[in-house]
């Protein structure tokens, strides 16, 4: 089973930018769908943004659509989450994960490799 290492948490100002990546050990083949997730303090973590690794179809929760992009690179074997015009609301820790055969891509239980997470805080 592979490993997942995020990276690029900080913190940031309401308005900014900041890039998020996932490094990936192992083999993914195209049945996987590898994704972000997030949790807020006192809350559940949800789904933000999920990609095919088999013909790079997405995913995004409501609340992201517009302003985040996740992409990844095969050769470097790295997901990343492009995250614009950032909020207070998206602080939160993020994960990088990765799953089989996925249906429901934003749920976190389709999932079965995560990483540690990153911190991510946005200051109004």
């Amino acid at each position: 089973q592979g490993q997942l290492v995020e990276s690029g948490g900080t913190s940031v100002q309401a308005g900014g930018s900041l890039t998020l990546s996932c490094a990936a050990s192992g083999y993914y083949d195209n049945s996987y769908w590898m994704g972000w997730f997030r949790q807020a303090p006192g809350k559940k973590r949800e789904g933000v943004a999920t990609m095919s690794t088999g013909d790079s179809t997405t995913y995004y929760a409501d609340s992201v659509k517009g302003r985040f992009a996740i992409s990844r690179d095969k050769a470097k074997n790295t997901l990343s989450l492009e995250m614009v015009s950032l909020k207070p609301e998206d602080t939160a820790m993020y994960y990088c994960a990765a799953g089989r055969w996925v249906a429901s891509h934003l749920d976190e239980y389709e999932y079965s490799i995560w990483g540690q997470g990153t911190q991510v805080t946005v200051s109004s």
